[in-house]
Order: C-alpha cells, then structure tokens, then sequence
C-alpha cells in the first residue's frame, strides 16, 4: 500500500494527521506544497475524484484576503489556478492511499481506510 499526506509543515491540522498515522504505525510520504508545490494535473485528478468544492480551503486566511473579484464566478479551473498559484488554499490534508483520496482529518475515516 502507498500512502502520501500532501499538505504544509507548520498548519496544525497537518501535525495531528501525521501524529495519528505514526502513532498507528502507517508508512506514508509526506508532501509538503511549500517546499515541493503542486502540480495542474494532480489537482485535476483530485478535482475530478473528489470534486474542487472539497478541495479548496475557503475558510482559511489565504482565501478570505482574496479580491472579491476572485471569489467570485468559482468553477474547477478558476479554483485550480487559485490553488496552483497559492497551494495554502488547498484544504489539508489531502491523503492519498492508493488512489484513494481523504481530504481533511477525521480520525474515523482514518482508522476506516487504512484498518
């Protein structure tokens, strides 16, 4: 089984993700999008697996300081350019378990996907 978490080192809800998965002994990949970015046609797949809705991280920081003019008219590729251009606003983390994507951390789901 590979598993990769695609996320920021310093966002909290990183560092609880990936304390659950070694406190459960999971070998994973991490991917951290400020140091390694993200590519258009990862998000594509992503978008196309879980939809863009789910994707990108409209509550946070990045997102509400944005233009209004930018938040508006949102559809798959204005939201994949925003989230190419400032990998933040994608919603954390993303976990990939063989193609599998869980997006957000819910230690449920967690536990239910990898046993």
């Amino acid at each position: 089984m590979t598993t990769t978490i695609y996320g920021i080192k310093a966002c909290d809800t990183m560092k609880k993700a990936r304390a659950w998965l070694d406190a459960h002994g999971v070998d994973y990949a991490f991917h951290d999008y400020k140091a390694e970015g993200i590519d258009r046609e990862r998000l594509e797949q992503w978008a196309a697996k879980v939809g863009w809705e789910l994707l990108l991280n409209r509550n946070g920081t990045t997102f509400r300081k944005l233009p209004d003019a930018d938040k508006t008219g949102l559809d798959q590729e204005k939201a994949i350019g925003l989230m190419l251009a400032q990998p933040s606003m994608i919603k954390r983390p993303v976990l990939d378990i063989d193609g599998k994507l869980l997006v957000g951390f819910k230690p449920d789901a967690y536990a239910a996907a990898l046993g």
